[in-house]
C-alpha cells in the first residue's frame, strides 16, 4: 500500500521525499515498480488471450472445451496449449455444455400393425409431392427439451411440415402431417415414410393418411435411421424451428 501511495503521488513529491516519509527504501520502491510493470504486461497478454479464447468459444456454439479450442487457435497461428486455454475458460466462467444424453424417439415394441417399405432406400424424387419423409428427434430450449416431428419432402429436402411438443405422442406427428397437408394444399398419392414408431402406427395418424389417401410406408426392422439421416442437407435446421414457433 506505502509503494501504491507513492506511486500515485509521485507526480506532486519527490519520490526520495515520500520514501523517507513513510519509511520505505527507496530500491524497495523501484522493485516493486518493476514487478507491477511485468504483472501489467502479463494481465494485457491474459486480455488479448481471453479475448481469442471466448470468440473460438462462441463460434463452437460453447459445446467445445479446451483441448478442442486449442487445436482451433493453434490453427489459426496462436502458439497455445490446453492448460493455457482451460486457464483462459475458467478466468472468464466459461464452460462447454455437457453432451445431451440419448433420448429414445423411436417406440416400435408394441403390437400394432406396420405399413411395407416403399422407398426402399431410394431417397431420389423427380417432382414435388412424390414422397415424404418423416421422423422424430428432440432438441433443448430454454424452457426444457422439446419433441420435434418434421416432414421433409424428398425432392427439394425442404421441411414441408412440423410439429413440436413436450410429449412425444400420436398427435405430435399428426400435428406435423396436418401443416404439410395444408401448405401443399393437400395432394394425393404421396409417399409419407417413417419409421415403425407407436406414433406413426397409432390408429390416428393412420387414419389421417387414409382420409387424405396418401400411402404410409415405413423402415425395414432394426433400421429406424432411415428418416434421421435426411437432417442433412435439408434447407431448414431443425433447430432454427425453435424460433419460429
Amino acid at each position: 500500500m506505502k509503494y501504491a501511495f507513492i506511486h500515485r503521488h509521485r507526480q506532486a513529491f519527490s519520490v526520495q521525499r515520500m520514501c523517507h516519509v513513510v519509511g520505505v527504501a527507496r530500491s524497495g520502491y523501484y522493485a516493486w515498480r518493476q514487478r507491477e510493470g511485468g504483472l501489467s504486461l502479463k494481465r494485457s497478454q491474459q486480455a488479448v488471450l481471453d479475448k481469442r479464447v471466448a470468440a473460438a468459444f462462441h463460434q463452437r456454439k460453447g459445446r467445445s472445451g479446451a483441448p478442442r479450442l486449442a487445436l482451433d487457435l493453434q490453427d489459426d497461428g496462436i502458439p497455445v496449449n490446453r492448460k493455457t486455454v482451460a486457464a483462459s475458460l475458467q478466468r472468464q466462467g466459461l464452460r462447454a455444455k455437457a453432451a445431451r444424453k440419448f433420448k429414445a424417439t423411436t417406440n416400435s415394441r408394441h403390437s400394432l400393425p406396420v405399413a411395407p417399405n416403399l422407398l426402399e432406400q431410394d431417397f431420389t424424387a423427380s417432382a414435388p409431392n412424390q414422397k415424404w419423409v418423416g421422423d422424430i428427434t428432440y432438441l433443448a430450449t430454454g424452457e426444457g427439451w422439446l419433441y420435434l416431428a418434421v416432414l421433409i419432402d424428398l425432392y427439394s429436402r425442404k421441411v414441408v411440415g412440423w410439429a413440436m411438443s413436450e410429449r412425444m405422442t400420436a398427435d405430435l406427428v399428426c400435428d406435423a402431417l396436418q401443416m404439410a397437408l395444408w401448405k401443399r394444399k393437400r395432394p394425393t398419392g404421396v409417399i409419407v415414410h417413417s419409421d415403425r414408431g407407436s406414433q406413426y402406427c397409432s390408429t390416428l395418424y393412420q387414419s389421417l393418411l387414409t382420409r387424405h389417401e396418401l400411402k404410409c410406408s415405413m423402415s425395414a426392422k432394426s433400421n429406424c435411421y432411415d428418416c434421421q439421416s435426411l437432417y442433412v442437407g435439408s434447407i431448414i435446421d431443425p433447430e432454427d424451428l425453435i424460433r419460429v414457433a
